[in-house]
């Protein structure tokens, strides 16, 4: 069995009820919902079948107990995370959609038990250890973890996988290099959508170009998958590219809720590579990890499992 570990904040997640409600209004939100990045990623490489674990930190709390409970539910190894301490609650993200499909997020993490995480390295290390960007934005204690975490797994022979996922809004003044510098120098399996990967080449040429640039900048990375949403996503390697189209997966269910369809698809393909799948192979689970989590409420809330088989 393949060890995908990861980690970051835990928080619970609550969203409106229907599209066109802002959050600067009066009305009904549905949740709590189990979430954060690194929690949506690693019970997606459980449910794929991953020995998964995770590093993080929950309140002594109801939402806290939301978000262990699914984790251990799937299978995950929680062994590591923090419950309660002095920093009390539980993080959350309030979330609306638009009727676009766009989104607006109000987080409240950094000063919470989700802010927290402790890393005390273990006897082994994984095959993948997967970084999610918004993690390095949390606070400078969980930036700091996250780095001294990818140093030591890369020294013991475990490949770093990186999604920027770096929400504007949690950046702050930092420049995207000062925030992910550390991780992208050790970084084997790059993820970003097309904005991301612009913005960490820092040129407004085509992915190709783009991703010339950080193939030339950064010696350690092999792999960067490319997420173009409904368009699907490309593979390129340093000898060349792949293209992989999007799952289809309303033939068969309604899409309801995109949030975490991402970090499913990181999972999938990130647990497909480490069990010696091809390139074409593994970005294919990949769009089909992702496009299942989004016909479902709720970023954690497609069953993965049951649908790879069935779709």
């Amino acid at each position: 069995m393949v060890k995908i570990w990861t980690m970051g904040e835990l928080i619970v997640e609550i969203m409106r009820a229907a599209p066109g409600i802002p959050l600067d209004k009066t009305d009904t939100f549905l949740g709590p919902y189990p979430s954060g990045a690194p929690a949506i990623f690693v019970q997606a490489a459980a449910q794929l079948g991953a020995d998964a674990k995770i590093w993080g930190g929950v309140g002594r709390d109801k939402f806290g107990n939301v978000i262990l409970s699914k984790l251990k539910s799937e299978g995950v190894d929680i062994s590591d995370v923090k419950v309660g301490g002095s920093a009390g609650a539980t993080g959350t993200a309030f979330v609306s959609y638009d009727s676009d499909g766009g989104r607006e997020f109000i987080f409240h993490i950094d000063g919470t038990a989700s802010g927290i995480v402790d890393f005390t390295p273990p006897s082994s290390a994984p095959d993948f250890f997967h970084v999610m960007g918004c993690s390095l934005t949390v606070n400078e204690k969980m930036k700091s973890a996250i780095e001294s975490a990818c140093a030591n797994f890369a020294a013991r022979g475990a490949k770093i996988s990186f999604d920027p996922n770096i929400r504007p809004s949690l950046l702050g003044e930092r420049g995207v290099m000062e925030t992910a510098g550390a991780v992208m120098k050790l970084c084997k399996v790059f993820l970003p959508g097309v904005d991301e990967l612009a913005l960490f080449a820092e040129s407004g040429g085509g992915i190709d170009a783009q991703a010339k640039i950080l193939f030339e900048r950064f010696a350690n990375l092999e792999i960067i998958h490319v997420k173009n949403g409904k368009r699907g996503s490309v593979i390129i390697t340093r000898e060349g590219k792949t293209e992989v189209p999007p799952y289809p997966i309303e033939k068969k269910y309604p899409i309801v809720d995109p949030t975490g369809a991402g970090d499913c698809f990181d999972a999938a393909f990130v647990t497909a590579l480490a069990n010696g799948e091809t390139l074409a192979c593994a970005g294919a689970l990949a769009a089909k990890s992702g496009a299942i989590n989004a016909t479902a409420m709720g970023p954690m809330s497609g069953n993965i499992k049951k649908l790879m088989a069935e779709c």
